[in-house]
């Protein structure tokens, strides 16, 4: 079977772009486009470590008649055919279980708040607690549907890190773009990082390195291509803080509109 993507549907236009996104991203790697159509507000995922309840905002329930008929036509204009989940266990009757087996699970940046935070700069709560459980990278795609052509991963040394430059790698290798690895040394030599990409074997992967040492890394994001799809380690340690939702990860997603694969501490690889 081929690896699948989760997509939870919102019947909306911005619904409609996040859709496009998780096509786009399934098309360009080869892998089936799941589609879940919401029919109450609330959600649960059972992960290895945590029980996340997922709380949808209203906009999720939107217009349930013409959800499935819209889906279709936005995931076939896209050259795809739609598959759609449909709960089978529930906690409670409004409260469906949704698995965690799937390869990878798109998320809005918030799937709890409607507009007062829908803008770059803010990762919901409950989106930040499947990345740091989820057993899959969680893409978050652009608001607006943009086409990525490249891969840009943020390496700064970690365990997690290196889980990133896999994910990269596997990536660039399906989709045949180009990968690039960008680092911040923080006081650190680039030979500390170099012997920990020879520990893992990822040697191949940095052929395109950049090296920023600097101290105005926001400044330095700049460096990164609108149209690459960003890969980053999150809730990882390393040589570097490189804390998802932390200094780091906290800049790098406000300050890049890319779309980004948030590769957490329970991923597997």
């Amino acid at each position: 079977m081929k690896p699948q993507l989760l997509h939870v549907f919102r019947n909306t236009p911005f619904g409609r772009e996040t859709l496009l996104e998780s096509a786009y991203f399934c098309k360009t790697i080869d892998i089936e486009l799941v589609i879940y159509i919401p029919k109450t507000s609330k959600f649960l995922m059972y992960f290895e470590n945590d029980v996340v309840q997922v709380d949808l905002d209203s906009s999720y329930l939107t217009s349930p008649e013409t959800a499935v008929e819209h889906a279709t036509s936005i995931v076939r204009s896209s050259g795809l055919d739609p598959l759609f989940f449909e709960p089978k266990d529930f906690t409670a009757s409004t409260l469906p279980d949704i698995p965690t087996h799937f390869d990878y699970m798109c998320c809005p940046r918030s799937i709890v708040d409607l507009s007062s935070k829908i803008g770059l700069g803010y990762i919901g709560p409950r989106v930040r607690r499947i990345v740091q459980n989820a057993p899959f990278p969680v893409y978050i795609p652009n608001p607006v549907f943009k086409e990525w052509k490249s891969l840009a991963v943020f390496f700064g040394g970690s365990s997690n890190a290196v889980k990133a430059l896999r994910v990269g790698m596997k990536i660039s290798k399906l989709s045949d773009y180009p990968l690039r690895v960008f680092t911040q040394l923080e006081g650190k030599s680039k030979a500390v990082y170099e012997q920990v990409i020879k520990e893992n074997g990822l040697e191949e992967a940095v052929e395109n390195w950049t090296i920023f040492d600097t101290k105005d890394f926001k400044e330095d994001l700049y460096e990164v291509p609108h149209d690459a799809l960003v890969v980053v380690g999150a809730y990882g340690h390393g040589l570097i803080k490189e804390l998802a939702f932390g200094s780091k990860m906290e800049l790098i997603q406000t300050v890049l509109p890319n779309s980004m694969l948030l590769v957490g501490p329970y991923c597997r690889i």
